[in-house]
């Protein structure tokens, strides 16, 4: 199907996102404690937006935050009170998950996932999805905290002690993310890497780099959609 507006009254039927009961909380943290954060991450996605192809769409696009402020029209998520909120920022969010089939083939050029990657099911269900609804040399996007690094240490022990967010959470290694998107046909173009301060003492600004650092907080990954292996066949020459 093709992209149209979904208003707040639109349902996703009886099961619940988890994130339902922290909708409010949830969005408050982009205010409050994750306000120089989440402003540090924004300026390492505004260093490659110009190289994206459009149609973009958001998987997993919460409560808007991020949609809005990288002027991302289309969203998909599980739960309605975020979307809800994302709505009331503009967003077009559809109801459902990365893994749906809600679009059709080839509809969009850039298929973002920030900090989304985590909170899925079934990763190479959802990227294999994403490959699907990209054109043609279309990319994914992912903003990551990876396992290895500071952050993602951090954010483990937070889920070890039951917290509210995290424990639902499975963090990835560097080399489970590539390995992830190469069985899903994306080979890696760029990776920007920021966050280099610690956790729980973010004060200042930070320019990004265009390189992959282990001790960065914040990971993301450019990738562009490659042929599928049955299409490589298709092609080669008889």
């Amino acid at each position: 199907m093709n992209p149209q507006p979904w208003s707040e009254t639109d349902i996703l039927g009886p099961e619940e996102s988890p994130f339902d009961n922290l909708a409010s909380a949830y969005d408050a943290w982009f205010e409050d404690e994750g306000k120089l954060i989440f402003a540090i991450e924004v300026e390492a996605f505004r260093k490659i937006l110009p190289s994206l192809p459009e149609p973009w769409l958001e998987v997993g696009a919460g409560s808007g935050r991020f949609a809005k402020a990288l002027k991302i029209k289309t969203g998909v998520d599980p739960s309605a009170k975020l979307s809800a909120i994302a709505r009331r920022r503009g967003i077009n969010v559809f109801p459902g998950r990365g893994e749906e089939r809600l679009f059709d083939e080839e509809t969009f050029g850039t298929v973002f996932l920030i900090v989304t990657l985590c909170f899925v099911d079934s990763p190479v269900a959802v990227l294999q999805e994403a490959h699907r609804i990209l054109k043609p040399e279309g990319k994914v996007v992912l903003g990551l905290v990876l396992r290895d690094s500071p952050w993602g240490q951090y954010y483990l022990t937070k889920k070890n002690e039951g917290h509210r967010f995290y424990r639902y959470a499975t963090f990835h290694s560097y080399q489970e993310v590539t390995q992830l998107l190469e069985q899903t046909c994306f080979a890696v173009e760029k990776v920007i890497s920021t966050l280099f301060q610690k956790p729980a003492k973010v004060e200042t600004k930070e320019t990004p780099l265009e390189i992959f650092s282990p001790d960065a907080g914040f990971t993301i990954v450019v990738a562009m959609k490659t042929p599928e292996e049955s299409e490589k066949q298709t092609k080669r020459p008889t």
